[in-house]
This record gives C-alpha cells, structure tokens and sequence, in this order.
C-alpha cells in the first residue's frame, strides 16, 4: 500500500507518462515508501540462500535501483559490491543510502576496507553492461518485468559474462497469484493498462508483471548456458498445494 508520505497520484501520473528512465528518476526519492520495493522477507529469504554459497569476492546488483540488493551483497562479498542501474536518480538515493553505512563500518583513507567491501556504482544498461568476467555472484530484485520477453535471451547471456566461471547469478521469483483472485486481476489490469498506453503514447514506459514465468526463465537460462538449481523461500510460506510461495533461482556459470 501507499503511504502518506509516498508518491501522490500527480507523481505517478506523470511518472507513467516519461520514459522508464525518466519516471525511475522522478520516482527514485520516494520509491522506498510504494509497493515497488522488494519485500524485507525476501531480500531475507535471497541473503539467506547467499548465506550458503558464499562467501563471495566481488558481486553486482543489476538494476540496483535504491540498494536494497546492496545491503544483501554487502552481508557476503569480501572485495567489492557494485551497483548498476540507468536511473540517475536512483542512482543517487542507493549512493545517499548505502554509503553512509559502508563509511560507518570503516575504510581507510586509501580506499582500503576494514569493515566490509568497497561499494561503487555505474550507470549502465543491463542489456550492455560495461564489464569483462569480474564477479562471483549477481543479484536482481524485482527488475525483470522491465524487459519483454524477447530481450531475456541476450540480456541473460550478458550476465554470464560477467561472471566468473563458477560464478552464479541469484534472484527471486514469487509464484503467480491464483487465477481469479484480487492480485490476479489486479496484475492483469496493470499489465493491460500498460500494454494500451505503450500502444498510443511515445516514449514508452515497460513494466509488466505477468511476463516473468519461472517455466520459461529456468528454459532461457539453460539454453544460455547456465546450470539451474531453485530454493524455496521457506520464509514466505506454502501455497495450498504444498509448493513454495517463492524460490530463489541459482544459475551457475560453468
């Protein structure tokens, strides 16, 4: 739910009206107070299966919007964390967000660290990011609704290569709400919304909720190369027939 001191109406009605970027950098000063934002319980759920795997060298939050996912990072990498997203703005609340806390733990004057990994951030596209093979983990939390199905191929293969062999790349998926109920036509509608103004209104604004099917993911992983594992996210619950309300997928490179 939106709270009081979220965004007003006005805000997202002209949000909805820029271009993706444009609107993430209107919306980047109150995005921690919508619905948009990653849900405590599953970065927990995310850090958890990270937890496990790591430790971790260097890892990169793609799309790291305002840094959440960093926090998650930090927890488990030793070197380097960085952030990368095309949204100015939310570029400069994760930075106003997650710098405090990393010069809270400590750092030399040098750039050495004592109480944690150096945290940078890059403005970058995810589909074209600007590094070689040069971490050990990748995250993302709740980004993939910005690219349609066509672009997951390539934007698949560009994380695989920048990670390190042996390297994974993590994220959650939530189970899709049952058909009929209020959050299913509420996503329907969304979606609808979205498909009729990106039809009529330029530039367009992408974000659809009802494109991300696991089935398919766990498919184009594969045939891009990864090795795919789930985890439950034990932390949210059962549905009614016994399967997970969420899972983390573990894609390794080779």
């Amino acid at each position: 739910m939106f709270t009081p001191q979220g965004p007003t109406l006005r805000e997202l009605t002209v949000q909805a009206l820029s271009s993706t970027e444009r609107g993430y950098d209107l919306l980047a000063p109150k995005f921690d107070l919508t619905p948009f934002r990653t849900p405590d319980s599953v970065l927990d759920g995310v850090a958890d299966t990270l937890g496990v795997l790591g430790p971790f060298r260097a890892g990169l939050d793609i799309c790291c919007g305002t840094g959440a996912g960093l926090d998650v990072l930090r927890e488990v990498c030793v070197e380097r964390v960085t952030g990368v997203d095309f949204s100015a703005g939310m570029l400069a609340t994760a930075r106003s967000s997650v710098l405090p806390k990393e010069l809270a733990a400590g750092a030399g004057s040098d750039g050495d660290r004592t109480g944690g990994p150096v945290v940078d951030f890059v403005r970058a596209d995810a589909r074209a990011l600007p590094f070689g093979a040069a971490f050990d983990v990748a995250v993302s939390f709740g980004a993939f609704g910005h690219f349609l199905p066509s672009e997951r191929p390539a934007l698949f293969t560009r994380v695989r290569e920048v990670l390190r062999p042996g390297g994974a790349f993590v994220f959650p998926v939530l189970a899709p709400p049952c058909v009929g109920s209020g959050l299913y036509w509420t996503l329907w509608g969304f979606d609808a919304v979205m498909r009729a103004r990106n039809a009529v209104w330029r530039p367009p604004f992408v974000m659809y909720y009802r494109t991300f099917r696991l089935a398919d993911v766990v498919d184009e992983l594969t045939r891009t190369g990864f090795e795919v594992d789930l985890v439950a996210l034990d932390g949210l619950g059962r549905l009614p027939d016994g399967s997970p309300r969420g899972r983390v997928v573990v894609a390794r490179r080779p």
